[in-house]
């Protein structure tokens, strides 16, 4: 019997293709998967032997001057009529477009030829790419039912789904009651783009806690142009560390940690809260419409972990990681919120709902 195909938009940020992948890998077992993206984007893809990927490269709606704005019109109108021969091509039963202007022209196309669309959100607020292509769209996957900014009339087109994480993240066993925490092991990530403000910032706090006597070690992700001014200073701090840049292994730094310093990615915090990690959340202050602020307000009123704003690392980081560190009640009770969650099954929602809406009538 032939698989039913199924076609998963992608591109742009980590934040977005890390997700796509994990669903792929899922739903190969059932159907036939094929995964598009911008080139962007499947750079992150390109060791991932198993997957069948199609480039359509896309653009976001560019209003820095007139000329950008007209040229970034072009280039998705280009993408909208690439992605509508593609899927003429390449009919699939269903699309799952995951968010971000990469989605953006397959779903639009697909809106066109009617074919079946689901659209993804695992921000708090809805982006701007899935506000406009909700209204054409069978459903919204969502993270988590406190999703802002859909409108009412379009309630019933929502289902939770839980955040969409790798596999081997869900999956990872760390038992937090056998880690060390007499060291103070931190994990700085800056999303898949590597945070450029926290080589400048960071290792001159960790080196103030050094000089406190405060034994702490660095696993530090950054872009590869600041591995050697990075490591000369860790070297000469006499701090412990390891720098890395952008890894498909991720999980191994995981487990080597007991606190994440961390932009507020949807996808990153996912991962946190399932691993069962304290982290400080910092949230990018560009992000568009302040999405990965409240992703981190979200995942603080939660319990899940703790907030930073960005102005604030200088006067306020320093003195946090020293209470976490002299006060054990801090981490616990994150732990403890962290412990009482969990995206285990968010894979066979998935299954079951997109069955559903497959075997639904139009």
């Amino acid at each position: 019997m032939t698989k039913k195909k199924i076609i998963i938009a992608t591109g742009g940020t980590g934040g977005h293709v890390f997700p796509a992948y994990s669903l792929a890998n899922s739903l190969m077992k059932n159907y036939s998967v094929l995964l598009t993206s911008d080139k962007r984007g499947l750079n992150y893809l390109k060791n991932y032997k198993n997957l069948n990927l199609e480039n359509i490269s896309s653009s976001p709606l560019e209003k820095k001057n007139l000329f950008t704005f007209v040229y970034s019109i072009v280039k998705i109108i280009y993408s909208i009529l690439k992605s509508f021969l593609f899927l003429i091509f390449n009919r699939p039963s269903i699309i799952f477009g995951m968010g971000g202007y990469s989605s953006f022209p397959i779903c639009v196309a697909a809106s066109i030829l009617r074919i079946k669309f689901i659209i993804y959100e695992n921000n708090l607020i809805i982006g701007k790419a899935n506000k406009y292509l909700l209204p054409f769209a069978n459903k919204i996957f969502v993270s988590h039912e406190e999703l802002e900014g859909i409108p009412k009339q379009h309630d019933e087109k929502v289902f939770r789904v839980g955040n969409i994480v790798r596999e081997e993240i869900i999956n990872l066993n760390i038992n937090n009651k056998e880690r060390d925490t007499s060291n103070i092991r931190i994990l700085v990530l800056g999303g898949s783009q590597a945070a450029r403000i926290f080589a400048e910032v960071l290792p001159i706090i960790f080196k103030k806690l050094k000089n406190l006597d405060l034994p702490i070690k660095i696993f530090q992700q950054c872009q590869k142009n600041q591995n050697k001014e990075l490591s000369a200073f860790y070297e000469q701090a006499k701090i412990e560390y390891e720098i890395f840049n952008f890894t498909n292994k991720i999980a191994e730094y995981y487990s080597k940690a007991n606190l994440v310093i961390t932009r507020s990615g949807a996808s990153v915090l996912g991962e946190l809260i399932n691993v069962k990690i304290p982290f400080i959340s910092i949230p990018l202050p560009t992000s568009a419409d302040n999405h990965q602020y409240k992703n981190a307000e979200f995942y603080l009123k939660k319990g899940y972990g703790l907030l930073l704003r960005e102005k604030e690392i200088k006067n306020k980081l320093q003195d946090l990681i020293v209470s976490i560190h002299k006060d054990e009640t801090l981490t616990k009770k994150i732990l403890s919120k962290q412990g009482q969650y969990s995206d285990k099954d968010v894979f066979n929602n998935l299954n079951i709902k997109i069955d559903k809406i497959l075997n639904e009538k139009n």
